[in-house]
């Protein structure tokens, strides 16, 4: 089983800590000091060097902070993970829901007199520091940079991660470094640019051809890079983590030593793109003025993913779902209340290890059973795990990082004989997910513009979920990656060869969850036949191929194009799969694909 080694706390270790960071309040005279998940990369998955929430609260879920004051200390969490923080802090912490409130609301109620509240400016971006000026206006209250004191208290804290860069092959890349650098470097000059600094591994990863390990699950690596208008890029990273690289990066690259990256920001000059969303404050104080507020310049180009870079995906989704559909036959083979969460987590891994192109896996798979399946990133534990009971549902998703691609899935199971009320909610969660797939759209539109689509036959029974119907995914890249998302809050027009997962749930707290979740590629849509058409239209190419399970179905709530849409659905799964199972993995897989 692939191991994580993720700092964590327990429930009582919550109290001391928070007392030390409070003597550290004292000492420095401030008032309270922030504890984001974060580091000075602005990415979504922390190294244990970097896991100060996690090591101060107990709380590991991707996104949330820590507002540390004096007297109280609220822990900010979104709609994902308001159960699972019920279960991981201490009572010393207070749960806020954010961004329902927003720090600097919940800061002008607990300090109405005003205070000062201190942060570390490599983990807060630029963007976030002027949204906190702007909302404190005549509060009283003043943001602070200082050192961070949780690194100051933690006295047992993991070194920075040096794992080892390696070069990523042309033929799953599609497109050479050198021309990566060329063709962005036009962009900036058309753009009065005179370059641009890379603050996110995955872009420098992307723009250079290489994959890392310094993030469990993610290829990255931590380092900063500056990108010229002429095509140089200067690279800021540790010399041990390049020495198995050779000659693969080539003249246009320099390497210098990460505590140079700061004063080498002071000698730019010209005006130097800086994405203000993901930068942190401590790099817009270097650059100072020059500083342009700009997207990444690797952004876009990274999301639009070319031919191989889609062909890749789509064969590491073929052996994937080979995988997915071993442990599905596998798993119905096994009585109710036989096998545990954390023994189909194993299976499954050990699965996906057969195939000699897989890294690691994308994430850490969520194998949650009745009630643990309402907790939306649940992860399994030796306290936590369960076993699979007659009537329970089992939310499993899952993906693994091959070298030709990145795959996220999740597929609801039936353990037994489940209740109507399941059934009738998965059906609504699958009609969800079958009329996005179903969507034509006009070019130009954006996540916000079509997700709803998505939850309409939820909300038509009163139902909806706390999550995003859809992110970007990477090519053998980030699990999620931006900017491009199936959002109410994503306005990043969505463009042909953008990877998204396509991803409805219901969750029903103390009782049962469904997600159904396959990844999709965005594509030109062919026109319709006797169709006149006035508009670009774009549409859907699906890469996950693994069946639904068809025992939780409501036929009777499917309309004619929905039960179309899934018979022809399983019968290509039926094809692709087939092949590459075995005996009886193939047996169940014509029962599982049967038409409806």
């Amino acid at each position: 089983m692939f191991q994580s080694f993720e700092v964590t706390a327990r429930p009582e270790q919550g109290p001391p800590r928070l007392d030390r960071l409070r003597a550290e309040l004292q000492a420095e005279g401030l008032d309270g000091f922030l504890v984001p998940r974060a580091d000075a990369h602005q990415g979504e998955y922390v190294s244990d060097h970097d896991a100060r929430l996690a090591w101060l609260t107990g709380f590991t879920g991707s996104a949330g902070f820590c507002a540390a004051l004096r007297e109280v200390a609220g822990v900010f969490i979104d709609g994902r993970y308001r159960t699972q923080v019920k279960s991981q802090v201490a009572d010393v912490y207070t749960p806020v829901p954010w961004p329902d409130v927003t720090l600097p609301d919940w800061l002008k109620q607990q300090l109405p007199d005003g205070g000062r509240v201190g942060f570390d400016p490599w983990l807060h971006t630029l963007a976030e520091v002027e949204r906190w000026g702007e909302a404190l206006t005549d509060s009283g209250i003043e943001m602070v940079q200082c050192a961070n004191l949780v690194d100051r208290i933690w006295t047992d804290q993991p070194a920075p991660p040096m794992a080892p860069i390696k070069a990523h092959p042309l033929e799953f890349a599609g497109e050479t470094a050198g021309d990566k650098c060329t063709r962005l470097a036009a962009e900036l000059r058309e753009a009065g640019h005179d370059a641009a600094v890379l603050t996110q591994p995955d872009s420098i990863m992307w723009l250079l051809n290489i994959r890392g390990a310094d993030i469990p699950r993610n290829p990255v690596a931590h380092g900063f890079a500056v990108l010229h208008d002429d095509g140089r890029v200067d690279l800021f990273m540790a010399a041990q983590k390049l020495s198995d690289l050779g000659t693969h990066l080539d003249r246009h690259v320099t390497v210098h030593d990460p505590q140079a990256f700061l004063y080498a920001l002071t000698q730019l000059s010209g005006r130097v793109r800086l994405d203000k969303t993901s930068a942190p404050q401590k790099v817009a104080d270097a650059l100072g003025d020059r500083a342009v507020p700009g997207d990444d310049p690797c952004a876009l180009p990274k999301a639009r993913k070319n031919a191989a870079e889609i062909a890749g995906s789509a064969a590491a989704h073929l052996r994937d779902g080979a995988a997915l559909v071993e442990l599905l036959a596998w798993l119905d083979n096994q009585p109710a209340n036989s096998v545990t969460e954390i023994q189909v987590v194993r299976r499954l891994e050990e699965l996906r290890r057969r195939d000699n192109a897989l890294q690691d896996i994308s994430f850490e798979t969520i194998a949650g059973t009745g009630p643990n399946g309402a907790i939306m990133h649940y992860r399994v534990s030796e306290d936590t795990d369960s076993r699979l009971q007659d009537g329970h549902l089992l939310v499993l998703d899952s993906g693994g990082q091959y070298l030709d691609g990145t795959t996220d899935i999740t597929r609801t199971i039936a353990i037994g004989q489940v209740g109507e009320e399941e059934r009738a909610a998965f059906t609504r969660v699958l009609q969800g997910m079958i009329n996005m797939s179903l969507l034509r759209w006009p070019r130009g539109l954006a996540g916000r513009d079509i997700e709803a689509v998505g939850r309409m036959p939820l909300w038509l029974a009163g139902q909806d979920f706390n999550h995003g119907l859809g992110h970007g995914v990477g090519a053998y890249l980030s699990v999620h990656e931006g900017p491009q998302r199936l959002s109410r809050l994503s306005t990043v027009p969505l463009e042909p060869g953008m990877i998204l997962s396509n991803e409805p749930g219901y969750y029903r707290e103390g009782a049962f969850g469904i997600r159904i979740e396959n990844l999709i590629v965005v594509q030109d849509a062919p026109a319709l036949p006797g169709s006149d058409a006035e508009r670009q239209m774009l549409t859907w190419r699906t890469l996950t191929y693994v069946p639904i399970d068809r025992r939780l179905i409501v036929t009777d709530m499917l309309t004619s194009s929905q039960r179309k849409w899934l018979n022809t659905y399983h019968a290509e799964v039926r094809e692709k799969i087939a092949p590459r199972v075995g005996k009886a993995a193939n047996l169940w897989l014509d029962a599982a694909t049967t038409p409806l």
